[in-house]
């Protein structure tokens, strides 16, 4: 290690003509015998008002040497400065095994961020903008070697790794319970056997269905929707599969079926199978397309960013601008054209997690359809109905996380944000549609609805990105629409669909108002919906108003946060009503409940670290940066990866096995909310 120390001594001043003076140092760092590929530079400035002074400072490779501030960035690697700077040098950009580090003060401090000062012009006056002296301490040591770089490439495998091994173990014992288990299989002589897909669906032939579903729904506002029935009689009833199209709009379109669904789904108590009668097939061929778009989005959404994040660390490479990107250079280790890779290996986790969880929702969706292949009754009419098209649309969507958190990283600033969190909204909008499904699978809402919704929160991101900072009426148009989106949603959820947007709906309202509220006072038919709604109301408005009085810089993460708090609301409510209806929560997912808890707790800690923010300028990003804490590779956003995404899969194992205990109940006895 080489320990350079400049001191600078200066005074700056002005005259009346327009005259800059500014003061300059440079020193000369010879590489004579040295087998690292990389060296990092540091520049700590200390001495009096230390974070008053702005700096920008350059390496250079060969002569001449710029070292004026009008021409400082004519060529070599700059950067501006406050307090401290540091930037790793590869070898194979200095073949002359030399090169010059060059502190150019600046004449305004507005160029890293300090107040713009003002100067009267008084002819012939000199100004005197005062003393300021520095004490600069310029630190040349060698960068990590290679075998740092294995360590931590090594290190993030088997971190990872260890997950699809305890995964092996666990689905291991699963299975063995699973052979030791016994299956109930109806094989009565003379009885057709109840079709795998069509468990509570209308047939042509099921008109004693429809009349039992009738009196079903009115016998269940006097026991709360239980039903006394035997797995015999479920599946003694004869039912002979459709021969018609599976398509859901030859449900949806008969005339005595919307009749149907008025008497079934106004009830004031549900259970799920009044909420799981359309037929199997069409449901899976339903929820079977979130999976497919979400991949056909990410192909086409990271190909142009991939190819932007590229462009940009090119600019970076090329210019030596070193303050188009927010890195913690303090810890930001080159490999190639990157400038900081271990950032970018750090998102792995995403998507070898992402891979593990769809690996392991393949294996459920298996096991399942082998069970309706061989009649099993638990699997017929059990249990919350297992429709897998939105787990495998989760799966993937952690992975395209992972690859646009990387490409992020490749050069984070304030319009690369966007790109980390588009498939947060994905993330956040499709638990809570699962959350949803799992006791609403007939009237849960279309992918083709749920990513046109979600492309339109990806529109408000990127005008927020562009047109939010300081720009109220943005912020009042896009208040007004979050308000007005979550009293349609709280309805469309509170009625279970069945109201109509038209040109009476103002009338309808004015009837129920006058009838419910003015010539008689009653409380609402479904109090538990209520509760639900008028919290999430309560929540959304008050995060309305905030954006609408603090107009938050960050308008991504504003509105990120808009879609975890009403996730976690929603989670909460369900985790609540779960319990309160004498359901139980079983081994494993009480498990995964309180490890994801944990790790969230840690993750969010090392994410509020704070590196470095764009929302600063370069100079004062880098007064937080720091240096490396887990094998002199990771740093504490690096932590933040894996633990974040260690968590988001625990988030999904949650809601993949939260209902296992519902299993071998019937369907009319688990209910709705």
């Amino acid at each position: 290690m080489s320990l350079v120390n400049v001191h600078v001594h200066h005074k700056t001043s002005r005259h009346s003509e327009g005259k800059k003076w500014s003061a300059k140092c440079k020193c000369i760092v010879v590489l004579s015998n040295m087998k690292q590929k990389c060296l990092r530079v540091a520049i700590n400035a200390t001495g009096k008002s230390a974070s008053e002074e702005p700096r920008q400072w350059c390496i250079f490779t060969t002569c001449p040497v710029y070292d004026l501030d009008n021409n400082v960035a004519f060529i070599g690697m700059y950067q501006t400065m406050t307090k401290t700077a540091a930037i790793t040098v590869q070898r194979k950009d200095f073949p002359s095994n030399s090169f010059y580090v060059v502190v150019v003060v600046k004449t305004e401090d507005e160029a890293c961020g300090g107040p713009l000062r003002f100067y009267p012009l008084r002819p012939d006056e000199l100004i005197d903008a005062g003393n300021r002296s520095k004490t600069l301490d310029v630190v040349v040591s060698p960068a990590i070697s290679s075998d740092v770089y294995v360590m931590g490439m090594l290190f993030c495998l088997g971190i990872f790794l260890s997950f699809y091994l305890l995964t092996f173990l666990v689905a291991c014992v699963e299975n063995k319970r699973s052979v030791d288990r016994p299956t109930v299989v109806y094989r009565k002589p003379g009885v057709t056997p109840v079709s795998p897909y069509e468990y509570g669906s209308f047939v042509d032939n099921a008109s004693t269905l429809s009349s039992e579903a009738i009196t079903d729904s009115i016998a269940s506002d006097a026991n709360y929707g239980y039903m006394e029935r035997s797995l015999e009689s479920v599946a003694g009833r004869s039912r002979q599969e459709s021969l018609s199209s599976i398509e859901e709009d030859d449900y949806d379109t008969l005339a005595d079926i919307d009749s149907d669904k008025n008497i079934v789904r106004t009830k004031k108590y549900l259970c799920v199978s009044d909420l799981a009668r359309k037929d199997k097939r069409v449901l899976s061929k339903k929820y079977q397309i979130y999976f497919w778009n979400i991949a056909t989005i990410g192909v086409f959404y990271a190909l142009p960013v991939i190819q932007l994040v590229i462009t940009y660390q090119t600019v970076v490479n090329v210019t030596g601008n070193q303050d188009i990107c927010y890195y913690n250079f303090l810890c930001a280790h080159p490999l190639g054209n990157l400038s900081a890779f271990n950032n970018i290996l750090s998102n792995l986790g995403y998507v070898m997690l992402g891979l593990l969880f769809l690996l392991i929702v393949l294996q459920r969706d298996v096991i399942h359809s082998r069970a309706l292949d061989r009649n099993d009754l638990n699997a017929l009419e059990c249990g919350i109905p297992k429709h897998f098209g939105l787990f495998y649309a989760m799966g993937t969507a952690l992975m395209m996380e992972g690859l646009l958190s990387a490409c992020y990283h490749v050069c984070p600033n304030y319009t690369n944000f966007q790109f980390d969190t588009s498939f947060m909204y994905m993330i956040a909008g499709l638990c809570v549609l699962k959350l949803y499904q799992k006791r609403h699978p007939d009237i849960n809402a279309s992918a083709y609805t749920a990513y046109a919704c979600l492309a339109a929160v990806i529109f408000f991101s990127v005008l927020g990105v562009v047109f939010g900072k300081g720009n109220m009426v943005f912020w009042i148009v896009f208040s007004v629409l979050h308000i007005l989106a979550t009293m349609l949603l709280s309805t469309q959820l509170y009625y279970m669909g069945r109201w109509r947007l038209d040109s009476g709906i103002l009338r309808r309202i004015v009837y129920v108002i006058y009838t419910d509220c003015i010539r008689q006072c009653s409380g609402p038919m479904y109090i538990d919906r209520m509760v639900l709604l008028v919290m999430g109301n309560i929540v959304n408005w008050s995060l309305a108003a905030y954006g609408l009085l603090k107009t938050p810089n960050d308008f991504a993460s504003y509105l990120l946060a808009i879609a975890i708090c009403n996730l976690l609301l929603y989670f909460a409510f369900y985790i609540i009503m779960k319990l309160r209806s004498g359901e139980r929560i079983q081994c494993m997912a009480m498990v995964c409940i309180l490890f994801t808890a944990v790790v969230w707790g840690f993750a969010l800690f090392f994410f509020f670290q704070g590196l470095s923010t764009w929302q600063k300028t370069p100079a004062e990003s880098r007064e937080h940066n720091r240096d490396c804490i887990v094998l002199s590779f990771f740093d504490d956003h690096d932590i933040w990866h894996f633990l974040s995404s260690i968590a988001m899969f625990g988030s999904f194992l949650v809601l993949l096995t939260m209902d296992d205990d519902l299993d071998n109940v019937q369907r009319d006895k688990i209910f709705v909310f």
